[in-house]
């Protein structure tokens, strides 16, 4: 699961996009390939911008990469660029978090006066950082994946109840919670190979 780009833009009144500021994460890719895969990541950037209807969001496939654009209806706009793994409401959700803490260090009236990739908005490296590891930047995420690891352990746990077949008979045989109805019961359902269910 990798991260390996925020960008803010501006989509201009002509309808080009404009990069107000950017980071990427390119530990990933050999030395020399870090600058044209970082110019790669603008002009897409720029062209998922412009081809994105104002106050709409979208997630476009680019061979291994997935690149989330939202761009709202004040024309300021966001993309995130990641691989496969990387959870989509993750991406959207730093895209929301990043614009609106742009807008609070950076108020509209600026916007169409900021040179190419000079905004002042140093926290989005440290947001790049956070956000490699979806988990800890996003509580839903790391609410869902220990709800999950729950869920794994909790069904681990019944399988192995269940291979035990032998000593789980021993244990109804000497149970005192059970009536000598449902030990029979037992008993039947296995010899007719119609186990029950909770058992």
């Amino acid at each position: 699961m990798k991260l390996y780009s925020i960008a803010i833009l501006l989509k201009t009144p002509e309808g080009k996009g404009k990069i107000l500021t950017s980071k990427n994460e390119l530990s990933s890719f050999g030395y020399f390939q870090r600058s044209t895969v970082s110019e790669f990541m603008v002009f897409t950037s720029k062209i998922l911008v412009e081809r994105t209807a104002t106050a709409s969001r979208a997630s476009v496939k680019e061979r291994e990469y997935i690149c989330h654009v939202y761009v709202r209806s004040d024309n300021l706009s966001g993309v995130v660029i990641a691989d496969h793994e990387y959870p989509q409401r993750v991406a959207h959700t730093l895209i929301n978090k990043v614009l609106d803490e742009f807008q609070e260090k950076c108020p509209k009236p600026n916007w169409s006066t900021i040179k190419e990739n000079e905004a002042p908005y140093p926290q989005l490296t440290e947001l790049l950082q956070k956000y490699q590891n979806p988990k800890e930047a996003d509580a839903m995420t790391k609410i869902q994946s220990e709800l999950d690891e729950t869920k794994i352990i909790l069904h681990n746990t019944i399988e192995a109840v269940l291979q035990r077949g032998e000593k789980l008979d021993d244990l109804v045989e000497k149970s005192e919670g059970l009536s000598q109805q449902s030990k029979t019961f037992y008993i039947t359902a296995k010899k007719t190979n119609q186990c029950c269910t909770i058992l």
